[in-house]
């Protein structure tokens, strides 16, 4: 094989590998205890360097789809017990949680957990833990992270159970950030916030997303912002998925806006008529 003819078959490979998802989740099935049936043959894929939304509302199944990614069931008496979840080509179903954090995929729990104990700037610094860097190279992460969250620079030295609900969730991603993922499992990062820390965290997961080029799976009921800032989304219903496409075409479809956006042709519903909407399920 000739010089030109290596380097065709190059590029040729490393387009093939570009178009390769980062994240492809195929027809899994999750049982929790042996007997509860959760998640029924959900498949999504999560294109590098793209943010994917996973809709639906509490109980759909979202965050057991994002435990089941970052093998964290098991802390649950759950299993994937059909279907198969790949990482960057590889499956995941013999990896620890660490050893994904290794390979770059991090998820920030529902709920935040940050270690009230600590300080934020020591919450940020558990998330290099996993990373073999100098004190000079954490001091540098730590810069980059304040840069995306100002806010955290300024409250560094507060305990982080002492700081709001808004400022331990910029802690919660600025710590995985910390560990240099390539990709964010994010579940519902707009819970219990006021709509204004909303979109300023939503902005900084886009900064993130666009600069850093990290891959975003992002667990929301908030189904308004979501599809604001995400490109594609996967619609989740009683562990099924039940509609997808580019967000843009899912924010303007009748029935998302009417089931999700509380919004019909005559205007906004009532919660009665959304409650008869969702028994009717017109798209399953």
């Amino acid at each position: 094989m000739n010089a030109s003819v290596a380097s065709i078959v190059e590029r040729s490979a490393a387009v093939e590998a570009a178009a390769q998802p980062v994240l492809a989740v195929k027809n899994i099935e999750v049982i929790y205890n042996h007997v509860i049936l959760v998640l029924r043959g959900v498949s999504l894929e999560v294109p590098q360097g793209k943010i994917v939304a996973l809709l639906g509302g509490n109980g759909a199944g979202k965050s057991t789809t994002l435990k089941s990614i970052s093998t964290l069931l098991g802390s649950e008496r759950g299993a994937v017990t059909k279907g198969s979840i790949e990482f960057r080509g590889q499956r995941t179903d013999q990896l620890t949680p660490g050893e994904l954090v290794g390979m770059g995929l991090v998820q920030v729990m529902e709920g935040r957990h940050c270690l009230g104990h600590l300080t934020a700037e020591e919450n940020l610094i558990t998330g290099a833990y996993a990373r073999s860097i100098s004190r000079s190279q954490l001091r540098e992460e730590l810069d980059r992270i304040y840069a995306y969250f100002p806010r955290l620079k300024v409250r560094r030295s507060s305990l982080a159970g002492y700081t709001s609900g808004g400022e331990q969730q910029m802690i919660a991603i600025g710590r995985a950030m910390m560990a240099k993922p390539n990709m964010l499992l994010l579940d519902e990062p707009s819970m219990g916030l006021a709509p204004q820390i909303v979109a300023e965290i939503f902005e900084i997961v886009r900064d993130l997303n666009q600069k850093e080029g990290v891959s975003i799976l992002l667990a929301e009921q908030n189904t308004n912002v979501a599809l604001k800032y995400a490109d594609y989304g996967y619609i989740l219903e009683s562990g099924r998925i039940m509609m997808d496409g580019p967000a843009k075409a899912l924010a303007e479809n009748k029935d998302v806006k009417e089931f999700y956006l509380g919004m019909s042709s005559e205007g906004r519903t009532s919660f009665r008529d959304m409650k008869s909407y969702r028994r009717r399920k017109r798209w399953v």
